[in-house]
């Protein structure tokens, strides 16, 4: 076995059973045997040297083209394995001839000006639909879910999610509500019809927007949700709230201070704003670098010390920080095993290659968020320490008050949709 490469995993794996078969065929065992065992193949000797000196880029790309093989395990049980013993065991020094510049270019990586902006969000974003819809929950929520208990379902945790934004938000009948990276509307219409404000969703993805408009066009409340193709930095007026639900990873370190600023601009001086984003509990990172070649070009995980200093700056007050731990893994797992239950279908869409990326992503963030220490922050911001209740008691109060609304919009759907069967019989 190619020596650096042997070296790599040996110092790196101390628990766990990982079976490495090389390009020769030698097979090697590394880990103290714990656990479910794991087993993978190489297929060549140049991907063993790649892997050997970054490894947090060639595992991904060979596990893409094939040539880094699962054979027993799967993949996140892999991933699992390297990713837990990652948190005590460092790389070998050779790696950080890799690591090193990365760090030094991360504020080049992240410059998102407008126009670079919208090439990154049609990136990701702009890619067939129909992807999507085999892996997220009805509402297409494409964000961390919140889940009450561990046998919560998808939708059900997607919906509470939105429940809990909405009780901190303390959105009243007619407010005028900003969704900052609106996604597919699934949260801006929820807002609309539970609370009856008059919500605008923007977003800089052109398939988000036409998904967005026809389902509010469809939805219970089309004259209250609008939605734009529009960066923050050129939106206008003010609003009673505003809320960024998993799009604030795509601003860049760059433009923080922009963004609060564009925020407090944007916030009524009574108003409440909520961010929600993933972070880095353990403090400042770079991308990592097959997320940020294959998946999020331009993105960014913020530590809240890189944050707060851009809150302070624009004037607003911070009423409230939540932290989910490990919600975010729940949902990757949920999103990951629905991909694969779809993944003939998934592969007629995109192509092998494409689905071997797609889940090298889904199960790579799964243990990041279960081993690495990312996690979500919830920030709630405001001009005035008043503008929210002085204690918490109030966002249970609110779930529950909008859990009566969601029940009483499904018992309204299905009393309109009885009388509308009634007036077709009576008409034949």
């Amino acid at each position: 076995m190619f020596g650096p490469f042997r070296y790599a995993f040996e110092i790196v794996i101390r628990k766990g059973d990982l079976a490495i078969t090389d390009s020769r065929g030698e097979v090697r065992r590394f880990g103290d045997g714990t656990g479910e065992r794991c087993a993978v193949r190489v297929t060549d000797r140049w991907t063993e040297i790649k892997i050997a000196v970054d490894p947090w880029l060639a595992i991904g790309e060979a596990y893409m083209d094939g040539r880094l093989v699962v054979e027993e395990g799967g993949l996140y049980r892999f991933i699992a394995i390297l990713l837990s013993n990652a948190e005590e065991a460092p790389l070998p020094r050779w790696t950080w001839a890799f690591e090193i510049p990365r760090w030094l270019i991360r504020r080049v990586d992240q410059f998102n000006p407008i126009a670079r902006a919208r090439r990154n969000a049609a990136a990701h974003y702009d890619i067939e639909p129909e992807i999507y819809r085999l892996f997220l929950d009805a509402d297409q929520q494409y964000s961390c879910a919140y889940f009450p208990t561990p046998e919560t379902d998808l939708d059900t945790a997607q919906l509470v999610k939105k429940r809990h934004l909405a009780a901190k938000l303390l959105i009243r009948s007619r407010d005028k509500v900003l969704d900052i990276g609106c996604g597919w509307g699934g949260l801006g219409i929820y807002l609309a019809r539970v609370s009856g404000a008059d919500v605008t969703g923007i977003t800089l993805s052109r398939e988000q927007l036409k998904i967005a408009r026809d389902r509010a066009l469809k939805g219970p409340q089309p004259d209250r949700v609008t939605f734009r193709l529009e960066d923050y930095r050129e939106t206008k007026g003010q609003f009673d709230q505003i809320v960024s639900v998993g799009m604030f990873e795509h601003v860049g370190v760059h433009h923080y201070r922009t963004f609060f600023r564009r925020l407090s601009d944007l916030l009524k001086n009574d108003g409440v704003a909520m961010l929600h984003t993933i972070g880095r509990a353990p403090g400042p990172a770079p991308t990592n670098a097959f997320i940020k070649r294959y998946i999020f070009p331009g993105g960014s995980l913020p530590a809240l010390s890189e944050i707060m200093p851009h809150i302070e700056a624009s004037g607003l007050v911070v009423c409230d920080i939540e932290v989910l731990r490990l919600h975010y893994a729940e949902t990757l797992r949920h999103w990951r095993r629905r991909f694969c239950d779809h993944w003939d279908e998934a592969v007629r869409l995109k192509g092998e290659r494409f689905c071997r990326m797609w889940e090298f992503y889904l199960a790579g963030s799964e243990a990041s968020f279960q081993y690495q220490g990312l996690v979500v922050f919830q920030i709630q911001l405001a001009h005035r320490q008043d503008a929210v209740p002085m204690t918490r008691d109030y966002i249970g109060d609110e779930e529950r008050r909008l859990a009566q609304c969601e029940r009483f919009g499904r018992e309204k759907k299905e009393s309109d949709a009885s009388a509308d069967r009634k007036k077709a019989a009576r008409r034949r």
